[in-house]
């Protein structure tokens, strides 16, 4: 209808129309990946520059080595970065972003805000709903 906005491709796949039926599964595989606790933090820390996987440990707090080893096999394997493994002694290897992984980084920097700017109120949120649910 006119002065309606266009739906978007995921407003079509909700609606379970027989032609988008595939947009479903490739919403979750996709969010499987980005929404998962550190592909996004390592995303963003490669944003400016490649790293060596040292660096990427250092600039990602918590993350454990085995973790940081798991979420870079993956975001490689999804084509969103890549693994240089340079030909010394000992062998040095940096990973950096590939165009792809660079076209999530004004969306992972803008969740990455909102987050920040809000997670006063949803620990405030948590608080009274954990404490009105406490009996």
């Amino acid at each position: 209808m006119p002065g309606e906005p266009a739906t978007t491709t995921y407003e079509r796949s909700c609606e379970g129309s027989p032609a988008d039926s595939n947009h479903g599964r490739a919403i979750r595989d996709v969010l499987d990946r980005v929404g998962d606790k550190w592909s996004l933090l390592v995303v963003a820390t490669l944003r400016k520059q490649r790293l060596r996987f040292t660096e990427l440990q250092r600039h990602i707090p918590g993350i454990s080595q085995r973790m940081l080893t798991l979420t870079l096999r993956q975001l490689e394997r999804d084509g969103l970065i890549t693994r240089t493994v340079h030909a010394e002694v000992p062998p040095r290897v940096e990973y950096e972003l590939t165009a792809l992984g660079g076209t999530l980084i004004e969306l992972a920097m803008s969740l990455a805000d909102w987050a920040i700017q809000n997670h006063p109120r949803i620990e405030d949120s948590r608080a009274a709903y954990d404490h009105a649910h406490s009996n």
